[in-house]
Order: structure tokens, then C-alpha cells, then sequence
């Protein structure tokens, strides 16, 4: 009831109500007067007591702090003439025109692709490496060029200081292929790099020639405006990230441990998220972990046959039921303390003034209570990205058998990719898998070979129907974990919210950086040797949605603040010692 009503209805009063006893107006009087005295020493009372009472949340305090906004100061004058170049709308359309040129080189990469020289699929590089020296003529007058595995790039801005740890800055220009089938889906055609003056349109716009391309040209401009770095900045520029790099960064990683040594990087920065609204608040996730990869084949074999004399179950139909039960036992996922996701939900809970109340306190109460962790995790897990990134995932992406209709398949065979939670490993994954799959082998009287060794007696293996065989080439263990609390990690977070400040003014002041991850890998697997601060890091808005689909675009005031990103970074890191 309002107070205006309230006040409208007085005049002619209800109905008068019985005089309250005395005794009842003293024992109110009495309560208030306790009420208000347990409020004030409540208030006065360490936050935790008030927490305990139910009063509010557990106290944010020492949970994700925030490193202060760092720009540069003996490069003050320089960074501000930056700054305001790259607000005008002259340097977008140039920086445009340079991510657009770039797009417009197709240079696709395959599965299984052969060795450099001997598949010419990789010739489609040639064109773009051509590009960048006529596109970038600055930088490729004062940086020193290294080519490894023909189209591998690694620029060297040699600094003055030589005790200075360089650091290294990564990307890499080859894109996913456009499927023939969805290319007349695009608004734009997928390598037209056309700038409808919003967005950059085409395949590669966001993943990850806006990256190669904002750092070439955040270099070439400070290099129009004479800036000599003092700490050396090296960039790594790969050509096959999309399958894994095995022919681009693992050449590369090998070029610059045996010129610069082990862990000689201050810092790496490669591809990763950027930032985007989260409960309210802007939060920026520059990537301080990898999860973990390896592929497990299942191949089933079975006698072949006519098909009018069928057994009771084929390869495929045995094949199916053990995809079916794979799917039906994942491993469930579990939030830990101290994980990259954990810290990042912590974050949010501690930043973001949209989370809802309850899983708000459950989280800021989780590590100390098992059972707030518990209720945190249950609401947290029901979104199927946060799910992902905490679980080991699984998902069958592969599935062949048969040649022909009537004929009794031999052997069906499925791929399962497993992308590894950081704190799981390799083996333990593969094992699972086999331990998971050895009750129904038994079931239809299969001889199993897991990785190989088997696991049947030669009796048994005379006897059995016929055989399941688990291979698991490769594999990716998880990333080790980069600090969050070492200068590395607080000069990039406070480089984030300065660019974003500068970038964006008032509307982003409130900016926060949290220890991220994403679920996929990058070109940083290769890197581990080189630098214990590998962070991945894209500084554009929006998730990851856009990638490896139909309209692929990307904002040009966002490439824009790529650029004052990296640029901002290279003052940075040039006047701090660290």
C-alpha cells in the first residue's frame, strides 16, 4: 500500500482498533530497541560475522582483485597522439582496408596435409607472405625476417636493452576451408573482405588475420611515428593452426628455442577470447590455461558374410552400442578450487552485479564449504559452455563401416575427440576409455588390444567372435596453468583496462580482467619451453561465435582496438622491468 493511500484513507479512519496491553507495547519497544542495537554492532563487526548470520554474502575482499589501469608514462606523448589517431574515422577505414586485403587471400588448411614442398595445397601461402611485404613496407625494413618451413614467419624488433627478456607476440593466417555447400549462405562472399562500413566481412576476419594483421599494424605505425623499442618484440606468425601446427608453430617453436633458449620470453601473447558483458559487468578472459586433446579410435572387427545370414550383432551395431555407452558414462564434470574456471566464476560472482543472489553467495562461499562449492557447481554446469570448460568432454565425431549393403561389415571404426580438463591428464583419459569399453568387449566375446598391448590370452583370442582395438596417437596434455599473480599477468590485465578506457571512455571504466581459458587449443601448445607466462588474448568484443561458420565478420571499430591493444602492450612492457 502506498503511502499517498495510506494517507488518503486516515481521514476517515478504520475502525478503531482495541488499546493494545502495556505489557505487549513494552516487550515491542524492548525487541526494536534490541533490533536496532544488533544492526549497529552487526555493522561495526568483521564482514564474516555478518555473512555468517545470513546477512549478506561472503565478502568479496582478496577475491579476484584488479590490477590498476596501466598506460604508459615515458611514452605518454606518444601513446595519447595513438590513442587519438586511432579514433578518427580515417585510421579505421585504413585499418579496414588492411584486414580486408588480407581476407581476400585464401589460404585454407586441411586435414592430413602433406609435408611442405610435397603438397601444393600449401602453395596458397606464397600469395599472402608476398602481401605482407608490400602491405607493411616499414616493418619489413627495420624488422629482421626469418622464414622456417618456407612459410612459417618469425620478425625480430631487435631492442636497445639486451638484459631485457623479449617478449613474443603471436597469430597465424591460415583460415578453416569454406564448405562449397554453405558458400552462397554468406551475406558477403567468404573471401570478398568486404567492408560494409561496420564490419570486415570473410573467412579468417576474426580467426585470426585481424590478429596478424592489427599487430603488423600497430607496429608499422609506431614505427611512422620513429619508435625505437628498448625491449626486444619478437612475433611468431604461423600457416596451419587449424590443424594443430604441426607443420607451422611446432617449426617455429624449435626456430626460436634454438635462437633465444628456454623460457628467454618475458611473455607470450597469442589468440584467445577478448572481452564481453557478463552478470552485468564487462570482464576480459585473457586465457592462462589449455585443456588437454587426444583422439581415441575404436575399431570393432567381426567376421564378414552375406547379409541373408546375419549374426546377432555386426562391427556396427557392437560399435553402436559401445558409443551409446560411452555417451551414457562421461566422466561428470567437477568444479575444483583453484581452477581456471573456478577463479573465473569467482570473478564474475565478486564483479558482476547481475548474478543471482544465491549462486552469488555460493560461489564466494565455495572455498571454504564443500557444500556451497556443491550448489555453486550444480547451477554452474548447467551452462552447456561453463560445462565445457570444466568437463573432460567427449564427443564421437567420426563413425565409418561397411562397403556394401549386402555384405556383412568386417570392421567399423569411430573417432572420439577428447578435449582434457586441466586437471586430468592423457592417460588417464585413455584409460578410462578402455576400463569403460572392456565389460561389453566381454559381453560380445571380443579379444581386446588397448594401445597396444592386449588384454586376451592367446586361448581366449582363439575363441572370441572377434576384436576391439583402442589406438590413441599423439595426445595433448593440459596446459601448465600461468600465474595470475606475477607482474607478467598484472601488466597485461592493466594494459587490458587502459586500452578499454581509452578505447571506450566512461562506458567501459568499470572494466574487469579475470584468469580465463577457452575450450579449444592454440598455437601456445608448441610453446611451453619458451615462457612460463603464456597468455591467450584477442581483445575484441563478442564470444567466439563467429568463427569457423557462415558470415564470419569482424567489427572494424573492434580491430580497431586490436591495434591500440598491441600497441599499448609493446609501451608498456618497453618502460617496466619485469
Amino acid at each position: 500500500m502506498s503511502g499517498a493511500k495510506l494517507k488518503a484513507e486516515l481521514p476517515g479512519g478504520p475502525p478503531s482498533s482495541p488499546p493494545r496491553p502495556r505489557r505487549a507495547s513494552w516487550l515491542l519497544a524492548v525487541g526494536c530497541v534490541a533490533l536496532f542495537a544488533f544492526f549497529q554492532f552487526a555493522a561495526r563487526f568483521p564482514f564474516s560475522f555478518r555473512h555468517m548470520c545470513g546477512l549478506e554474502p561472503a565478502s568479496p575482499a582478496g577475491i579476484c582483485p584488479q590490477s590498476t589501469s596501466i598506460a604508459p608514462e615515458k611514452n605518454a606523448a606518444l601513446w595519447n597522439e595513438l590513442t587519438a589517431l586511432h579514433s578518427t574515422d580515417a585510421f579505421l577505414k585504413r585499418a579496414a582496408a588492411q584486414l580486408s586485403a588480407a581476407v581476400q587471400i585464401p589460404t585454407e588448411t586441411y586435414d592430413a596435409m602433406g609435408p611442405v614442398g610435397e603438397d601444393p595445397r600449401w602453395e596458397s601461402r606464397g600469395p599472402f607472405v608476398e602481401h605482407l611485404a608490400t602491405a607493411f613496407p616499414l616493418v619489413h625494413g627495420a624488422l629482421d625476417l626469418q622464414k622456417v618451413n618456407t612459410y612459417g614467419l618469425v620478425y625480430t624488433w631487435q631492442g636497445s636493452d639486451a638484459s631485457l627478456k623479449p617478449i613474443l607476440l603471436m597469430g597465424h593466417y591460415d583460415v578453416v576451408p569454406v564448405a562449397p555447400l554453405s558458400a552462397d549462405q554468406w551475406t558477403h562472399p567468404a573471401y570478398s573482405g568486404h567492408f560494409d562500413g561496420e564490419y570486415i566481412w570473410g573467412r579468417g576476419s576474426t580467426d585470426d588475420k585481424s590478429g596478424v594483421i592489427g599487430i603488423l599494424t600497430a607496429i608499422e605505425v609506431l614505427l611512422e611515428k620513429n619508435f625505437a623499442p628498448t625491449r626486444t618484440v619478437v612475433l611468431s606468425f604461423g600457416f596451419d593452426e587449424e590443424a594443430s601446427g604441426y607443420h607451422g608453430a611446432a617449426y617455429l617453436a624449435d626456430a626460436l628455442l634454438e635462437r633465444f633458449g628456454r623460457n628467454a620470453f618475458a611473455m607470450i601473447v597469442d589468440e584467445g577470447a577478448g572481452f564481453d558483458e557478463q552478470f552485468g559487468a564487462i570482464f576480459a578472459a585473457p586465457g592462462v590455461a589449455e585443456k588437454g586433446y587426444v583422439d581415441v579410435t575404436v575399431q570393432v572387427q567381426t567376421p564378414g558374410g552375406h547379409s541373408s545370414i546375419p549374426p546377432e550383432h555386426t562391427s556396427i551395431g557392437i560399435l553402436a552400442a559401445m558409443i551409446v555407452h560411452l555417451e551414457n558414462t562421461a566422466p561428470p564434470p567437477v568444479l575444483e578450487v583453484g581452477t581456471p574456471p573456478f577463479d573465473m566464476a569467482q570473478c564474475f560472482a565478486a564483479h558482476g552485479p547481475e548474478m543471482p543472489r544465491p549462486l552469488k553467495r555460493a560461489i564466494l562461499r565455495a572455498e571454504k564449504s564443500k557444500h556451497a562449492l556443491k550448489k555453486a557447481e550444480q547451477t554452474l554446469l548447467r551452462d552447456r559452455a561453463f560445462r565445457a570448460l570444466v568437463a573432460t568432454t567427449q564427443p564421437v565425431d567420426i563413425v565409418n563401416g561397411g562397403v556394401k549393403s549386402n555384405a556383412l561389415p568386417e570392421q567399423a571404426m569411430a573417432v572420439i575427440n577428447h578435449r582434457i580438463s586441466t586437471q586430468n591428464s592423457v592417460n588417464a583419459t585413455i584409460s578410462r576409455d578402455r576400463d569403460v569399453l572392456l565389460d561389453l568387449a566381454a559381453h560380445f566375446n571380443l579379444s581386446v588390444t588397448a594401445y597396444g598391448e592386449s588384454l586376451t590370452s592367446a586361448e581366449d583370442a582363439a575363441a572370441a567372435s572377434g576384436s576391439l582395438t583402442l589406438t590413441a596417437p599423439g595426445g595433448l596434455e593440459p596446459a601448465p596453468i600461468t600465474s595470475s599473480t606475477a607482474a607478467p599477468y598484472h601488466i597485461l590485465a592493466g594494459t587490458i583496462r587502459a586500452t578499454l578506457n581509452a578505447t571506450y571512455g566512461e562506458e567501459m571504466k568499470d572494466v574487469f580482467v579475470t584468469p580465463g581459458m577457452m575450450t579449444g587449443n592454440t598455437d601456445t601448445r608448441w610453446m611451453w619451453d619458451l615462457s612460463e607466462h603464456i597468455f591467450r588474448y584477442g581483445h575484441w568484443n563478442g564470444g567466439l561465435g563467429m568463427i569457423h561458420t557462415v558470415n564470419e565478420r569482424m567489427e572494424a571499430h573492434s580491430f580497431v582496438g586490436v591495434i591500440t591493444f598491441i600497441t599499448t602492450l609493446i609501451l608498456n612492457v618497453d618502460e617496466t622491468a619485469f
